[in-house]
């Protein structure tokens, strides 16, 4: 049987995500996979991902895409996120049709920031690099509040007040996010903006992964007050949180001896010019 790829439109999302409901993740319902590359940001996205059709029209295979345009270095960049691969055993030898046709399109950065374990070996070949990606376990403790001008919240009227300038930006372009969840930090006249997931271990929904950070030393300062915030608040156990995202080690934390990969592709970009922002990490919960 042939098959042809075909780029995720419009009109196909929802036969993508119904094929990834049926054949890679049925927790995820298929109007949760259409939600998630609808995203919330303006983009001027070429397509959706690609997909792969056989003869008579049947989708036998899916990769999709986020697409955003980020400032760097004063320079506006344009990057393509590779989200949730799956394709028919029977198809498996035309995978790598999906993931050499969006790699093909010209002027764009790539990243894959859930890989499976073997797709990690494929991006490397194709030139991926890693991410460092040191995680650090912080448990989510009912530190005693210490009253005073410092402030927590999650409230969408704080945060919009809190935050200036880009910081305010990013965070309207995600405050819609499905997977995003928000929380700003003050202390005076300085505040810190934190994204982060829900996100399972062994099965356990108990997890925040912190996916953000606009302002590392307060962070680090506050780190309490956030983990008792979303022990109390979001019913959070523990805490992810990568060295490169927060910025060092807190204090009672535990290094993992694995941590999930994360990789990337660019001409031109190094490490630190990469985030999570404006991608599937932020769309879809699974």
């Amino acid at each position: 049987m042939g098959v042809r790829v075909e780029p995720v439109t419009e009109a196909r999302v929802r036969a993508a995500g119904h094929f990834l409901h049926t054949h890679l993740n049925g927790q995820v319902a298929v109007e949760a996979w259409v939600r998630a590359v609808d995203v919330p940001w303006k983009v001027d996205a070429p397509n959706h991902g690609m997909m792969l059709v056989a003869d008579g029209g049947t989708v036998v295979g899916v990769l999709l895409a986020f697409y955003s345009e980020r400032t760097v270095a004063g320079q506006v960049e344009r990057f393509c996120n590779l989200g949730a691969w799956c394709v028919l055993p029977e198809f498996r030898f035309h995978s790598l049709k999906l993931l050499k046709a969006l790699l093909a399109q010209p002027d764009y950065h790539f990243t894959d920031l859930s890989p499976s374990g073997n797709v990690v070996p494929i991006n490397t070949r194709l030139g991926f690099r890693f991410l460092e990606t040191t995680t650090a376990l912080m448990p989510n403790l009912p530190w005693p509040s210490v009253p005073g001008r410092r402030l927590v919240s999650a409230d969408p009227e704080v945060i919009r007040r809190t935050l200036t300038g880009p910081d305010l930006e990013r965070y309207l372009d995600h405050a819609e996010a499905p997977a995003a969840r928000h929380v700003v930090l003050a202390d005076g006249d300085e505040f810190c903006h934190v994204v982060f997931r829900r996100d399972r271990r062994k099965r356990l929904p108990l997890f925040a992964s912190i996916l953000y950070v606009s302002n590392p030393a307060l962070f680090r300062r506050m780190h309490r007050m956030l983990l008792r915030h979303l022990l109390l608040r979001h019913g959070v156990l523990a805490t992810l949180a990568e060295l490169r995202v927060v910025g060092a080690r807190p204090p009672l934390s535990v290094l993992l001896p694995d941590t999930r990969r994360k990789m990337f592709r660019s001409d031109s970009l190094d490490p630190d010019d990469v985030d999570y922002l404006y991608s599937e990490l932020v769309c879809l919960s699974w």
